[in-house]
């Protein structure tokens, strides 16, 4: 049975740059400069029990919200605000808890970063949004989904293990990650092989990024991910990820999808952990094509 769910699934591969460009230079997309940014709003928003640091682009379009990874913060979506601004969408991005310019709270023990991330929309007056999830940003957007399903118009979980704790997911993931991986340095666990050897001022720009989001905070979830909550979720899910990525390869994340019913996968040519930041263009593509439908 599960191989037949398997087999329905539609795997999307996407290369963004045009033919053309390809032609003149095979690895245009892995050294894409930052495009310039759309005027927007940047604060702390004071949440009472904590002040986060947030942008937003504002305007009467859809909100996404860009939930980053445990390696990130609101600074790593340069690629990702002025391309969904200009396609007509209010694009947010925040820190979570001590990362980036945000505080540790009154109740770093004991709070819950989906709260976090409803408590900002409210105080943004964002009723129903999409959520992008990089890495452990998912995780906070598949809590969401599972807890507040109508908050989300969907859900993209990208580059995300997602924190099932599924004993036969459990085991092939760390299978994946023996002890000698927890050594190697961050960017060479995050960045692909690719990107790296093609774009060494992209990899600097983002270790300093990371250097800059500083100490994250626990990671607290509502739910357990088990295959039986992912079989119950009604939010519409797109499932991203790398051909490179160490974390979630191809293989994991269509077991994933055989158990989030609809669920779509794209899989990135070329692209580690870091599909935004790696492969932006595709990334892009596939996120404004998924939230489009919805």
């Amino acid at each position: 049975m599960l191989l037949k769910t398997l087999r329905r699934i539609a795997v999307s591969c996407l290369l963004a740059t045009s033919s053309a460009a390809f032609a003149a230079d095979p690895d245009a997309s892995l050294k894409m400069p930052f495009p310039a940014p759309v005027a927007m709003t940047e604060g702390m928003a004071d949440l009472g029990n904590v002040k986060l640091w947030y942008w937003d682009t504002g305007g009467p379009g859809e909100a996404v919200v860009l939930l980053h990874a445990g390696s990130g913060s609101s600074e790593f979506y340069p690629y990702q605000q002025p391309v969904l601004a200009k396609a007509g969408y209010r694009v947010i991005s925040y820190s979570r808890r001590n990362q980036y310019k945000s505080e540790a709270g009154s109740d770093l023990d004991t709070f819950f970063a989906a709260d976090d991330l409803l408590h900002l929309m409210d105080f943004l007056k964002v009723d129903r949004f999409h959520a992008v999830g990089n890495a452990l940003g998912g995780y906070f957007g598949l809590d969401t989904a599972i807890s507040k399903p109508e908050r989300l118009r969907s859900l993209v979980l990208a580059s995300s293990m997602m924190g099932i704790v599924e004993p036969d997911y459990t085991k092939a993931m760390s299978a994946l990650r023996p002890k000698a991986f927890e050594e190697l340095p961050l960017d060479v666990q995050e960045i692909g092989p690719s990107y790296r050897a093609a774009n060494p001022a992209g990899l600097a720009e983002w270790n300093a990024r990371h250097e800059r989001a500083a100490k994250r905070a626990p990671a607290r979830l509502h739910n357990k991910f088990t295959w039986e909550a992912l079989g119950k979720l009604k939010t519409p899910v797109l499932l991203m990820t790398g051909d490179a990525d160490l974390w979630i390869p191809p293989y994991m994340l269509r077991q994933v999808a055989a158990r989030i019913p609809g669920s779509q996968i794209v899989l990135v040519p070329e692209a580690g952990h870091n599909i935004h930041w790696e492969q932006p263009d595709a990334f892009n593509e596939a996120v404004l094509k998924f939230i489009r439908g919805k």
